[in-house]
């Protein structure tokens, strides 16, 4: 009996490592395909993609082409709750998240490799059709990116109800995600340069070289999805089985704006997000434009990629001694101090690096507190409301990367345009009004920003750890007694009172047995 007992545990173990290592190649790709479309397609843009055109025609296309991207994006807020419903409602064999990593993750890896070749070459035949079919192909691009976004992160509570085990799966993704997002950093340029070379016989960024970054992306993406459709295995649990339907979109939209902590948590992390993506958007344009420097761009990802790599894994560790919500304050004061840095010395090579220390270290710290308290609002909204959004609910986090990603968009064409920074300009063309216009775009507002995302987590978010075990403790004895009615709304001071009964031993009731004990 030992024995058996010893193999099934031994197989046990194996089976859940398997699905932490194949659940975190998901996120490798995904963030690579994240920051190719977000930050290198504009960059692609405003270098390449009309480099057979007119120069003047081409200043025009490239404003349409990121006015549109950012168009786009911000009427897509709409849709990702739709998405994430979609996926709520989902019923296979399967699960409700594997199918969409199937079958999203294909698509949208067709997909980014046809507009990083400029739809074949259409923009050089005929610009009206270029802007019809590329804006067409580009919202079918994002929304299956969002499908196969939403889906990933949603996965996460189908895996565990536990906020610490949530955690290592939080982890484990932010370990690729950073290596994926920040690897793309360290290796676009060599990548674009060395396939010019290959295809056109120059060092330098042309069409060629964009192409074949686009399908290396797309390839990756591909591969990571299947990852994690076929390696990974969705669990019911008593708060999922017992949960009721999630009903149709509009409901959607009620779950999310009834879960005050929810979006108090994605106010923070919506002007974080901003702040971030719209300075990591234009730091190829201080290396190349005020450094003159453009091969030391390679390093930021090296800062990144390292900072990731460390961070990611320790996450865990500190957070089982220090709450969750210490650690965010503590990254967005480094933040703070990195964007300063970098406003005063932009133009120190040495002083810049300095900075980016301090502004990539906390950057795991910040997203992993976010996401997991993203995740920890679902039992919250649950209790508080009665019904169990999953998947809507963690639509959030792509949908507020979404307009980050916009705004970057739309900081990238403006500061490639107000300041001449298209086509085959240089650091010695810069003056210093184009230098004052890149600092207020990429440094300033970013640092306003940050300051009133920490403002708001300070004082507004009060989901923490203990919070949540308690919540997790109090919806299971109300499922199983059938107390829970889809109107039985409570405020956040209620749900907090139950935690601080529980605490102290008042509640009344004891723990059931196989019931997790508070954290």
């Amino acid at each position: 009996m030992s024995n058996t007992t010893t193999t099934a545990n031994g197989t046990a173990r194996r089976g859940k490592l398997g699905q932490r290592v194949a659940y975190a190649c998901g996120n490798l790709g995904q963030s690579a395909f994240y920051n190719a479309l977000s930050t290198y397609f504009v960059v692609y843009v405003t270098s390449s993609l009309f480099a057979g055109v007119d120069k003047g025609v081409a200043t025009k296309l490239i404003g349409v082409i990121t006015g549109l991207v950012v168009v786009i994006r911000i009427a897509e807020i709409f849709i990702d709750p739709l998405l994430g419903n979609i996926i709520d409602n989902t019923t296979t064999k399967w699960g409700r998240f594997r199918p969409w990593q199937f079958l999203a993750g294909a698509i949208s890896s067709v997909l980014i490799v046809l507009v990083y070749t400029g739809l074949f070459g259409l923009v050089n035949v005929n610009t009206t059709w270029f802007i019809v079919l590329f804006v067409i192909t580009f919202i079918v691009l994002d929304v299956f990116y969002s499908l196969r976004d939403i889906s990933y992160w949603g996965m996460i509570p189908a895996l565990s109800s536990d906020s610490h085990e949530r955690s290592t799966y939080t982890a484990l993704g932010s370990f690729t995600g950073s290596i994926g997002y920040n690897g793309i950093t360290v290796v676009v340029i060599p990548i674009v340069t060395y396939f010019s070379w290959v295809f056109t016989g120059e060092h330098a960024e042309s069409q060629s070289g964009w192409t074949c970054f686009g399908i290396i992306v797309g390839l990756l993406g591909l591969l990571t999805a299947w990852t994690v459709a076929f390696g990974t295995k969705e669990n019911e649990s008593a708060l999922r089985s017992k949960a009721q339907k999630n009903g149709n979109p509009i409901e959607a939209f009620k779950a999310i704006f009834q879960n005050d902590q929810l979006l108090w948590v994605a106010l923070s992390y919506l002007l974080y997000a901003i702040a971030n993506v719209a300075t990591t958007g234009v730091l190829i344009f201080l290396f190349k434009f005020i450094l003159d420097n453009q091969a030391a761009y390679s390093l930021t990802g090296v800062i990144a990629l390292v900072a990731g790599l460390v961070m990611a894994p320790l996450y865990p560790i500190l957070n089982r001694r220090i709450p969750r919500r210490y650690l965010y304050i503590g990254g967005m004061i480094s933040m703070i101090a990195g964007y300063v840095m970098l406003g005063i010395f932009s133009d120190n090579i040495i002083m810049v690096f300095v900075a980016l220390v301090l502004f990539y270290v906390p950057g795991t710290l910040i997203q992993m507190t976010a996401i997991l308290s993203l995740t920890d609002s679902i039992e919250y909204g649950q209790l508080k409301n009665g019904k169990r959004n999953e998947a809507v609910t963690l639509s959030v986090r792509p949908m507020l990367d979404k307009i980050g990603g916009a705004m970057s968009n739309g900081i990238v064409g403006i500061i490639a345009v107000a300041a001449g920074m298209t086509g085959n300009a240089t650091a010695a063309d810069m003056t210093a009004s184009n230098i004052h216009i890149f600092k207020i775009c990429a440094f300033y507002i970013p640092l306003v920003l940050i300051i009133l995302s920490l403002i708001v987590f300070l004082f507004k978010v009060k989901i923490t750890e203990k919070m949540h075990a308690e919540i997790v403790k109090e919806l299971e004895v109300k499922l199983a007694n059938g107390e829970i009615e889809a109107d039985d709304a409570q405020t956040v001071e209620a749900v907090e009172a139950v935690a601080v009964a529980e605490t102290a031993g008042t509640a009344g009731t004891a723990t059931p047995a196989g019931q997790p004990e508070s954290r």
